[in-house]
């Protein structure tokens, strides 16, 4: 499979950076607390703000927003054990520093953390959960980034991993490859078994995507 882009856009947890250990761990605890079915938490949660798993298991309001806020400064602070995914520095290293992007549901402060603890750089431009209105699956993420970098979503390649993030750039315009895609929403995207399957060749201004 061959696409043509003229720009990149990253998840980061599950597609750049493997972060399970941290991530699983905080929502176990979370749900050892509180009495509800881990791995249906942690299935949703995937690819989504924390803000917004909480409020679809526990309900909104104040309360809620003081978890979101205790759940993330633990995961800020707990980088032991996140590494890149196989094959993802390889691919950025390849890449000019203006034609990609980072696109997370992850704040900020723990996207830079979790880039800088897998040693991957940190892009120009990155879109994060406090940068949108509507988090994944909303495309709204992929198409801020998309216009940042000076392109329509539909000039760009969406790389995911999860449900929701296939179904945001799909709904974006954007071509998507799926790495290592969970079992919902892949469907309708192209499927790698890892980054290192991927080849890119700079062709004028575009990029020749090649998926092994």
């Amino acid at each position: 499979m061959i696409f043509n882009a003229k720009g990149f856009l990253f998840d980061m947890d599950g597609t750049l950076v493997d972060s399970t250990a941290v991530v699983e761990s905080v929502w176990r605890d979370f749900c050892a607390e509180y009495g509800l079915d881990t791995q249906a938490v942690i299935a949703y949660a995937h690819g989504r703000q924390t803000i917004d798993t909480l409020t679809h298991f526990i309900g909104a309001g104040e309360k809620t927003n003081k978890i979101a806020a205790s759940l993330e400064e633990v995961e800020i602070n707990t980088t032991e054990g996140v590494t890149e995914v196989k094959g993802a520095a390889a691919l950025l290293s390849k890449l000019p520093p203006d034609s990609w992007a980072l696109v997370t549901s992850a704040g900020r402060m723990l996207a830079e953390n979790r880039m800088k603890a897998a040693n991957l750089p940190l892009p120009i431009v990155m879109v994060c959960a406090e940068d949108v209105m509507t988090g994944k699956p909303s495309p709204e993420g992929y198409i801020k980034a998309a216009l940042a970098l000076g392109l329509e979503p539909g000039e760009c390649v969406v790389f995911e991993d999860a449900s929701a993030g296939i179904k945001a750039g799909l709904a974006s315009g954007a071509s998507v490859i799926a790495v290592q895609p969970d079992a919902l929403g892949a469907s309708e995207a192209h499927a790698v078994s890892e980054l290192s399957d991927i080849m890119v060749k700079i062709s004028g201004e575009r990029f020749n995507i090649i998926c092994g």
